[in-house]
């Protein structure tokens, strides 16, 4: 995978951790990978084909659980929880109004985070008080169904992996 390109200075960048996703529609039953930089498996996507809501389960590549993703349903608008040990972190809602998606994402005991940008075409950012955490973009990448998600460091590399399963699903329903 080529380096993922930042336009900040070179020591924020040589700390990023960058991951490679594949582009699908993804359904329930789907399990896939999400890649280092290296090439190696960092996460995988477990998708349960039998639950009545749609749940992702996300594993570190030993297998443990880091996250469990669930669509709530009887909502006004689409939302999905992420569930760490049985107990909710952070909830991803879609904005109901707007020429553009937008989401935000309460996070529990911490700061919120918000998603702006073009989530069709894979090219956004995760902001937490106007600050960039992540950024997710196709152009990185030659592979015309790949696209990148760069983490700023210090930042819970599982939960922003989640929150980028979750909106990839909510943008493809």
């Amino acid at each position: 995978m080529a380096l993922l390109r930042r336009r900040h200075d070179d020591d924020a960048r040589a700390t990023a951790a960058r991951y490679q996703l594949r582009q699908r529609l993804i359904s329930i039953g789907d399990d896939y990978w999400i890649e280092d930089e290296s090439g190696r498996h960092a996460f995988r996507v477990d998708g349960k084909a039998i639950r009545f809501r749609q749940t992702f389960i996300l594993e570190d590549a030993d297998g443990d659980e880091v996250a469990k993703i669930q669509e709530r349903k009887l909502s006004v608008r689409d939302r999905m929880e992420i569930e760490r040990s049985g107990h909710s972190v952070a909830t991803v809602k879609k904005a109901l109004v707007g020429i553009r998606d937008r989401y935000s994402i309460d996070v529990e005991g911490g700061d919120d985070l918000s998603a702006k940008g073009n989530f069709v075409d894979h090219e956004y950012e995760i902001e937490r008080d106007g600050d960039k955490v992540a950024e997710v973009s196709k152009r990185w990448f030659r592979v015309r169904d790949a696209y990148g998600v760069e983490v700023a460091p210090d930042q819970d590399e599982a939960l922003i992996m989640a929150i980028v399963v979750c909106i990839d699903q909510m943008g493809h329903d």
